[in-house]
């Protein structure tokens, strides 16, 4: 991994360095807050280490303000301040984690292997939010869809009947499952519901678009994947 260590101690960042280093990880250091921050934020980091006392800026501030920046990179915050007061202020400040000196490298180690787990249970969490096929995306938390970064209205009923389709990539679904699955009903089978709607999606989610997404299997039902062929 590549971490950022920004701390202003020589002892602390030779002790540091030669065990992370040692451990695979690739190590960067910025020995005052301001160069730390203009580091995290020009460079791309899995985990910074940040001392609370480093000089120019200090590391609260150095945290406050890259969050401000919307930066999601774990930090994990050092002090030799080890109050419950320096510790809340410091999750508060935007911390995920943080360590009080002098600290034993075991536990250093297991702290970053912790907050590595945890950054990629979150962006698991992250893609299961969102459904996606070719430049289509439904974000399932905001309710929103976008074809190319362009906003796409569409009515609850639209967006759950897409929602089961993205669900299910590459997968003929017949109007029995899609009814059941959308309506959350059983429909008459004579019903042409789902045709409805299914030519409602395709208006506006393919209108203007060489790559059409939705496609019909005759006798069958319907299916979400890409191609350029035209969709019926």
């Amino acid at each position: 991994m590549k971490l950022l260590l920004i701390e202003d101690e020589p002892s602390v960042i030779s002790v540091i360095q030669r065990s992370l280093t040692a451990s695979g990880h690739e190590i960067t250091v910025a020995m005052d807050g301001q160069s730390g921050q203009q580091m995290a934020l020009q460079h791309t980091f899995d985990i910074i280490i940040l001392d609370l006392m480093v000089p120019v800026i200090n590391g609260m501030e150095v945290c406050r303000r890259l969050r401000s920046k919307q930066l999601t990179t774990p930090i994990l915050m050092l002090t030799a301040l080890g109050t419950t007061e320096n510790i809340v202020s410091g999750l508060d400040a935007g911390a995920d984690d943080y360590m009080t000196k002098p600290f034993k490298l075991a536990e250093l180690e297991a702290r970053i292997r912790t907050l590595t787990r945890r950054g990629r249970e979150q962006e698991k969490e992250k893609d299961e939010e969102t459904l996606s096929i070719s430049d289509l995306v439904l974000d399932k938390v905001t309710k929103t869809v976008k074809r190319g970064n362009i906003a796409i209205e569409l009515t609850a009923t639209e967006f759950r009947l897409l929602e089961y389709l993205l669900s299910n990539p590459g997968r003929v679904l017949n109007r029995m499952e899609i009814l059941e699955n959308v309506w959350d009903i059983n429909f008459n089978l004579g019903t042409n519901v789902v045709d409805v709607y299914i030519n409602y999606l395709r208006k506006k989610i393919e209108k203007n678009h060489p790559v059409k997404l939705i496609h019909t299997v005759f006798g069958m039902g319907y299916v979400i994947r890409q191609s350029y062929e035209d969709p019926n």
